[in-house]
């Protein structure tokens, strides 16, 4: 019996850690599971910043963010049709007010977050190199035969912001039959700096992004619009994406979107 006894013993021993390793292995699988990936439907202008942004979020918490960048425009329209998503970024109040209408996105978690403004931008070797933006300056004069670019003025929200300030410093009508509509800001930028565009009027955070292009002039801020970036959870936003929103809105992101030109509208968290 006590030979037995022993015995038994010294294999209980031998297979504890044994059954502690096998328990720690199982385990392993369970916490990567709680990682969690979040989608942030976001206005194409974000792209670079945000990218950051959601790297250093992801290396904080383990989380991931996976972002789908267009047009707010489209991104809403998407929403509505019930696209699954988490956050949506837009970039103007517009279409945050369309997506809070259409109860895509949850109103108690909004947040107008960030600034920009908008400039005129032409090919890097082009010889246009100083453009005084003010009342009656003539756009179409200076394009010539060529194309101007911007966001569809119908409805990407720097196209409504180009045509409102052109028509306030009395340089649409003539310009009009120029403009060449894209279907994001990213896509205008892209058409200056192939040099299919002789011009384009962009956020400045877009112009500092692409060394294919210049800045040849800024709008005055009261040509047009405020330029705001609303931010805020879905409607259907998964559990733990209070966290996400939380770091958009930290000293940590501030940093981030203030060097890429973005300016910060609320106080930051620690």
């Amino acid at each position: 019996m006590q030979l037995f006894s022993r015995i038994f013993l010294a294999a209980a021993l031998v297979s504890t850690p044994l059954a502690t390793q096998a328990f720690a292995q199982d385990a392993r699988p369970a916490a990567a599971t709680s990682a969690k990936t979040f989608i942030n439907f976001a206005a194409a202008s974000m792209k670079n910043a945000l990218d950051e942004v959601d790297a250093a979020y992801a290396a904080k918490s383990g989380n991931k963010v996976t972002a789908s960048y267009a047009a707010s425009s489209a991104l809403a329209k998407q929403l509505e049709q019930g696209a699954p998503a988490d956050v949506f970024i837009s970039a103007d109040t517009a279409w945050m007010d369309y997506a809070i209408k259409n109860k895509s996105v949850n109103p108690a978690t909004r947040v107008d977050l960030l600034g920009n403004s908008i400039v005129l931008i032409a090919p890097k070797d082009s010889k246009i190199n100083h453009v005084d933006i003010k009342q009656g300056f003539d756009l179409a004069k200076l394009a010539g035969d060529g194309k101007v670019t911007t966001g569809d003025v119908k409805a990407v929200p720097v196209g409504k912001y180009a045509k409102a300030a052109l028509e306030k410093l009395g340089a649409w009508q003539a310009v009009e039959p120029k403009m060449a509509m894209a279907e994001n800001v990213r896509a205008a930028l892209a058409l200056v700096s192939r040099g299919e565009a002789v011009l384009g009027i962009v956020y400045s955070t877009d112009a500092k992004v692409d060394p294919g292009v210049k800045i040849v002039g800024t709008f005055p801020a009261d040509s047009h619009p405020p330029i705001i970036y609303p931010v805020a959870a879905t409607a259907t936003a998964k559990d733990g994406t209070a966290d996400y929103l939380s770091f958009l809105k930290s000293s940590a992101a501030k940093a981030t979107f203030e060097k890429y030109g973005f300016s910060y509208l609320i106080k930051p968290t620690t």
